[in-house]
């Protein structure tokens, strides 16, 4: 499993789109993907999932990836969130 803390850095937080590029970059791998926060835990490949997060600019969610392509499903959502999702 693989585990990290990722931070929303585009100040218009997990809206709808990056919801979407979320959900579409984890639908592309067979592992099981999660995001955490507060204690709240979803399916990242879930649209619906990832904007009830209601994630704002500068909060910190964790990635939890499980499966034969953990390690890649975590590096692609996590460059999402370092480009902050193309937005700025």
């Amino acid at each position: 499993m693989v585990e990290q803390q990722l931070v929303v850095k585009n100040r218009a937080g997990v809206h709808a789109r990056p919801a979407s590029l979320i959900a579409q970059t984890a639908n592309k791998f067979a592992c099981e993907i999660s995001l955490e926060r507060d204690g709240m835990t979803i399916n990242a490949k879930s649209i619906m999932g990832v904007i009830t997060m209601a994630a704002g600019y500068n909060t910190v969610l964790v990635l939890r990836a499980d499966g034969s392509d953990e390690l890649a499903a975590a590096q692609a959502i996590a460059a999402l969130f370092d480009s902050k999702f193309e937005e700025e």
